[in-house]
């Protein structure tokens, strides 16, 4: 779902969409570009505390400051929706993961070793799920080199437990790891494919409705959290 047609379907006015859209993707992201604070485009970035980081630096800019408040707060406005919209990517903000896990003082430099592997899709986690799945757990294909090591309950909902546990994770090609690490699919209890009414012409992503996975007992609980909490049924 891009900003703008987040913005659709939070309500707001097609007057607020378009000041907005267009503050993000031309002037801001222009002013950015030429301050060095970025090499592209504002939209480029899809990591909320990345853009929070070079926000705080557009703010700073004469130009921003002068134009803000001729415009009545209208770019401040902007750059808050922008970072509310990419806070909805829900497991996507790998960077603030990192982070986090650097900043733990409550576990050992091995299990803080092990995270960070398992965070970047790499180490045991995914090694158990290529073992788990042996290929996509979708599709079937079967070049895991192609394929994402993707939890299922998300990063941040769960424990360190959770975090590392194999059935709590789906071995998927990376359009289906994208759009259900986003909540625009998911998969009910016999393992059929959900397709949100939100995502814009699945079958292009080679999405389709008679996809379905073969479903664990150990992986159920986990899935219903993602039914529950992260499926963008509306």
């Amino acid at each position: 779902m891009t900003f703008e047609q987040w913005m659709r379907h939070r309500g707001l006015s097609e007057s607020s969409v378009k000041k907005y859209e267009g503050a993000i993707s031309g002037v801001m992201s222009a002013w950015a570009v030429h301050a060095g604070l970025i090499a592209g485009p504002l939209t480029s970035i899809q990591s909320l505390s990345q853009f929070e980081s070079i926000s705080i630096g557009v703010r700073k800019l004469p130009i921003y400051q002068e134009r803000n408040e001729r415009g009545h707060n209208m770019y401040n406005s902007a750059l808050n929706k922008y970072a509310e919209y990419l806070g909805e990517g829900f497991d996507s903000d790998i960077e603030a993961d990192l982070e986090a896990i650097l900043a733990e003082r409550s576990i050992t430099d091995t299990e803080r070793a092990s995270l960070l592997k398992t965070r970047i899709g790499q180490g045991n986690f995914r090694q158990r799920l290529i073992a788990l799945w042996g290929g996509c757990a979708v599709t079937g294909y079967k070049d895991t080199s192609m394929l994402v090591a993707s939890h299922i309950k998300p990063w941040r909902a769960s424990s360190n437990n959770e975090r590392l546990d194999g059935y709590n994770g789906l071995l998927l090609l990376p359009t289906l790891d994208r759009a259900f690490d986003s909540g625009f699919i998911s998969f009910d209890e016999s393992g059929r494919i959900l397709i949100s009414p939100l995502l814009q012409y699945p079958n292009k992503l080679g999405i389709i409705s008679d996809m379905e996975v073969k479903l664990k007992p150990e992986n159920q609980e986990y899935m219903k959290f993602h039914r529950e909490n992260i499926f963008r049924e509306t």
